[in-house]
């Protein structure tokens, strides 16, 4: 069974974690104006529900890092909208501690919940309701392609997000389900924290505005390519990383 590659979007259903705001609410504009039906999911409500009024898609308050919320949002998307075609699980927090040695077990537990947890529950959720084939594109990070030291649990996070999309690519294929992911460099979000950006934007560290990795999404979903890291750079089209391989195969092959 072949991944959809999402030539046109109208007449699909996307659902967006962490829509309120950043990443997810250009993405979830960015959807919309290609004609998807937009489901914005996110804990924050009131600015979740002015993103969905905003691009005429509808709100649903998720919890990502609980698993009973995942099952009744996606349950309520099929009632309601009757499938689920795209699903962009985005959410994401960091803990801005660059010593591991001051992390706090509230600061991991947090950060492996919503980055880790929260995007194996959605995919764990998300597979069974795309009967009809679909496809998924996680947020992970350039920290999840180099070793990030300003703040290792984020790293850890996104390095985690990088190996679950490229193990996951054989096994969804074969369901029709296209799994992949953007990888941005520093990006101009809530999280990212008007201080730091200040510091970076004086350093000379150019920021990325949420709409080129909307784009990034959409060239995802439509690459035609499965279990795929889409590196976001500033100023530049989202493209494959390649990853080097092993010394010798792991693996006989055959």
């Amino acid at each position: 069974m072949t991944a959809p590659t999402f030539a046109d979007l109208e007449g699909h259903v996307a659902l967006v974690t962490g829509g309120a705001s950043g990443i997810g609410a250009a993405t979830s504009a960015r959807l919309a104006a290609e004609g998807a039906s937009v489901v914005v999911a996110d804990v924050q409500r009131d600015a979740g529900e002015r993103v969905a009024a905003d691009i005429g898609g509808r709100f649903a308050e998720l919890d990502v890092t609980d698993p009973t919320q995942w099952q009744a949002v996606v349950d309520d998307v099929l009632a309601t909208e009757g499938r689920l075609d795209v699903a962009h699980l985005n959410a994401g927090v960091m803990t801005g501690e660059g010593d591991v040695c001051a992390l706090t077990d509230a600061q991991i537990g947090r950060v492996v919940g919503v980055n880790v947890l929260g995007v194996l529950y959605g995919v764990r959720t998300v597979v069974p309701a795309m009967s009809g084939g679909g496809g998924i594109v996680a947020t992970a990070s350039v920290a999840g392609l180099i070793g990030w030291s300003s703040d290792p649990v984020y790293t850890l996070s996104k390095h985690a997000v990088v190996g679950l999309v490229r193990a996951l690519d054989p096994q969804l294929e074969v369901l029709g389900i296209s799994v992949n992911a953007v990888c941005p460099g520093v990006v101009d979000t809530a999280m990212l924290g008007a201080e730091m950006k200040g510091v970076l934007e004086g350093a000379g560290v150019p920021i990325i505005p949420p709409s080129q990795i909307a784009e990034g999404v959409l060239t995802a979903l439509r690459s035609g390519r499965t279990g795929t890291c889409f590196q976001c750079l500033p100023n530049r089209p989202a493209e494959p990383f390649e990853f080097g391989g092993l010394a010798v195969p792991l693996f006989p092959i055959g």
